[in-house]
């Protein structure tokens, strides 16, 4: 049940039944010279939906653009500071609140998103402390962390997974979006592992865009894998997170 595609009295009946949202988040960013630059967006969105599907929850609108600063050098990428991130999402929840959602699950698909997440949700607390706002609760899933998908990607790919623009979210979106697959000539197959500081240092170390990955390797049909695990994963997540205490 997408909320942009609800009227408001569906989702006042939809109230009295439940106070759970899922939150998509990801980012707007190169994913190397075969991913789509809406790949950490889009992950999230496709998973959230299919979760939402399974629970009857509804599915708030995608938070598309997020921390993403070390990608800028590539054209097309998009980013918010950290601080405006945290006022997106503080604003996000805190009006959806206001209507009586109490517990809201954000699955992410960026990994750079997960610190600045973290904060927004201690900003809200605050307020809820300072200013006397219903009780909320937020929590953070990342749709990749899951035994389900770790042992997805470590049987189809091993030490080609990598790190960024990894062959299991090239694959999620070739899953999700078939008319749009994309192929390029990666050279080496694996892209080279390190850290990194600034968005020119990052450009300097991994000039194709990938960090650890050889996203060649992705295929739709392991895309439908990895989202069928996370679907089943999250939802489980989802439910537990309802019944708490």
């Amino acid at each position: 049940m997408q909320l942009q595609l609800s009227t408001w009295p569906e989702i006042e009946a939809y109230l009295k039944a439940s106070r759970g949202v899922i939150m998509p988040i990801g980012s707007t960013e190169q994913h190397g010279p075969n991913g789509l630059i809406g790949t950490d967006a889009l992950c999230a969105e496709g998973i959230a939906r299919g979760v939402g599907d399974r629970t009857g929850a509804v599915v708030g609108p995608t938070i598309g653009v997020g921390m993403a600063h070390h990608h800028m050098t590539f054209p097309g990428s998009m980013t918010l500071k950290p601080s405006t991130l945290v006022l997106v999402i503080r604003d996000y929840v805190t009006a959806l609140a206001e209507h009586g959602f109490e517990r809201f699950l954000f699955v992410n698909g960026h990994g750079g998103n997960i610190a600045t997440i973290q904060a927004a949700f201690y900003e809200i607390y605050s307020d809820m402390r300072t200013l006397g706002l219903p009780p909320i609760r937020c929590r953070l899933v990342n749709w990749w962390d899951n035994a389900g998908v770790n042992s997805l990607s470590k049987q189809l790919y091993g030490v080609a997974e990598g790190s960024h623009a990894t062959a299991s979210e090239v694959a999620v979106t070739q899953h999700l979006f078939p008319d749009h697959i994309k192929t390029a000539e990666l050279d080496p197959p694996i892209a080279p592992t390190g850290r990194f500081y600034d968005a020119a240092d990052y450009r300097r170390r991994f000039p194709d865009g990938r960090i650890g990955s050889n996203p060649g390797l992705a295929t739709p049909e392991h895309g439908k894998q990895f989202y069928d695990a996370a679907v089943e994963a999250i939802s489980g997540t989802y439910a537990e997170f309802l019944e708490e205490a």
